[in-house]
């Protein structure tokens, strides 16, 4: 009898457990999430049209750039602004694409590096360096492998800016294809961005993605540039912002003309490498972003195993009503979020991704403290 009364207390644990899971995931998505879903942008008086420099950096990039500078070379924007590639080193064709380009585009500005930076590692050299040619005060980041959704997005990306704004965070997605692989990483791209957009507006921001991301010039030099994450392979976007983004400089754009397309991986090796690379920049974020981002993470992943043990050895119907809270809260949010990001067609299929989830942290939570090799990134 002994035995039994601590077995039954052992399952009051784990469904004790499950609800605290539960609360802590409906407290995320009631108290930040919901902020990107429900965001509604202050409306503007007029626009604004502050010289920009646009800065792409690129290593053997050829193939890319053919098809992706053009989108950054016609943008509608009658203010000043300037194009800067940075040619990293490259052994292809890069350099002569981009000396025909130049013939027809006068706003192209092309950076020759042929020398590597002893010691840093990734892209954050010549990103420098394109930084510091920089005309304007106002940078615009996007990659070789990425194409602005509409010919508006140099525009709506710096409308955002104003007194005191020096950070603009942009949603960077890829392009809609068939199959199974290209909703994972859509979706997980997706719920990314739900994240370090939330927590910008809830004026906790953390992170950027280097496919749209813009920041002032002077913000840069302030802080010294990379230099206190030169060590670091990746980092050039979201290690960067984590240091120097506040609730007081940083803005969000959502407008779906500022949008980036990417090329998405075509296999789940290639993936889990690129994954893998960006996951080591998370233990070299501030410590308040660190337990917010696992306390959501961990909560997550134990949902649904506490979810299913609540159901087979508690009550079933009291475990299927505080399933049915979480599942509709998350459906409200990620429906008005996918509107508002474009991924609306990923909305049929949120509740099987979002159990690939458990599978995905899984994978992944080891890039936490593994050791990356050291590529350009």
């Amino acid at each position: 009898m002994r035995l039994l009364t601590l077995k039954i207390d052992w399952w009051l644990v784990l469904f004790c457990a499950f609800c605290a899971v539960a609360f802590i995931q409906l407290l995320y998505y009631w108290i930040i999430f919901q902020r990107v879903a429900f965001y509604s942008p202050a409306q503007r008086e007029k626009t604004q049209q502050h010289p920009v420099s646009v800065i792409v950096c690129a290593r053997d990039e050829a193939a890319n750039l053919s098809r992706n500078l053009p989108g950054l070379l016609v943008q509608t924007y009658p203010s000043t602004h300037e194009v800067i590639v940075v040619n990293h080193n490259s052994q292809d064709e890069t350099r002569f694409l981009l000396e025909e380009f130049r013939k027809t585009f006068k706003s192209l500005h092309i950076v020759n590096l042929a020398q590597e930076a002893k010691g840093i590692p990734g892209k954050k050299y010549p990103l420098s360096i394109g930084i510091k040619e920089a005309k304007h005060e106002i940078i615009l980041l996007t990659d070789a492998d990425c194409v602005p959704a509409s010919e508006f997005w140099l525009q709506k990306m710096q409308d955002a800016y104003a007194d005191g704004i020096e950070i603009v965070l942009g949603y960077g997605a890829y392009y809609k294809k068939p199959g199974l692989l290209n909703k994972l990483i859509r979706f997980e791209t997706f719920h990314s961005a739900l994240q370090y957009l939330s927590y910008a507006l809830a004026g906790i921001p953390y992170m950027g993605v280097g496919r749209n991301l813009s920041y002032k010039k002077g913000l840069f030099f302030r802080n010294k540039g990379f230099s206190s994450i030169n060590h670091v392979l990746s980092g050039d976007d979201d290690l960067f912002i984590n240091r120097v983004a506040t609730k007081h400089n940083t803005a969000i754009m959502l407008d779906q003309e500022a949008i980036t397309l990417s090329e998405p991986k075509k296999s789940f090796a290639q993936w889990l490498r690129q994954k893998n690379r960006h996951f080591t920049t998370g233990k070299y974020y501030k410590p308040l972003h660190k337990f917010l981002l696992g306390l959501y993470s961990v909560t997550h992943l134990l949902f649904y195993p506490l979810f299913v043990i609540s159901l087979l050895m508690f009550d079933w119907r009291i475990s299927l009503a505080i399933f049915a809270l979480r599942t509709i809260t998350q459906a409200i949010i990620y429906y008005k979020s996918m509107q508002k990001l474009n991924e609306k067609d990923l909305f049929a299929w949120w509740w099987l991704l979002d159990i690939w989830m458990f599978i995905y942290y899984c994978i992944f939570a080891p890039a936490l403290w593994k050791k990356p090799k050291k590529n350009w990134a």
